[in-house]
């Protein structure tokens, strides 16, 4: 039996955070089976800041019951096609931002689409995974610690 020393072992839920963008307590469904990572995310506008390509966006957080939600933006990476578990192709804004998961924290692409009907804002990919050096136990949940970043509470509104 082999064995990975280097890998930290997380399960198919955990929180995350998102420091750059101010958003923390998020919690994320690990999903080996997806390439790319997700975020929730509507109000989505391209504009230019100093020659460079930006995006900018209302991130949905929080869970159905306690909705929150914060306005972001990020320089856009790129776009590209997601093919979807139903098989439809769909263009979606690409941008790079840190994640705070347990007491790692690393860069991770996420395209920006609409999670609205999905349990989970966040979505982590396999990239994420190979990236941050994680190994996913599936009979577990939750086994980091929360990041310790915190957003203030001025940076998230309720949604009304």
């Amino acid at each position: 039996m082999k064995t990975f020393d280097h890998l930290t072992v997380i399960g198919l839920r955990e929180w995350v955070a998102l420091p750059d963008l101010g958003v923390a307590g998020l919690r994320a469904k690990i999903d080996t089976g997806a390439s790319t990572s997700s975020l929730h995310a509507t109000d989505i506008e391209p504009f230019e800041r100093d020659g460079q390509r930006w995006v900018r966006f209302t991130a949905h957080l929080g869970t159905v019951v306690q909705l929150r939600h914060r306005r972001c933006e990020a320089p856009l990476v790129t776009m590209k096609s997601i093919k979807s578990s139903n098989g439809h192709a769909q263009t979606r804004y690409v941008i790079c931002t840190p994640l705070a998961l347990g007491d790692r924290v690393w860069q991770v692409e996420f395209t920006l689409a609409c999670r609205k009907s999905m349990r989970y804002r966040l979505l982590l990919g396999s990239k994420a995974l190979v990236h941050g050096q994680l190994v996913v136990n599936p009979g577990v949940k939750y086994v980091q610690d929360k990041p310790a970043f915190a957003a203030t509470l001025s940076s998230v509104t309720g949604a009304a």
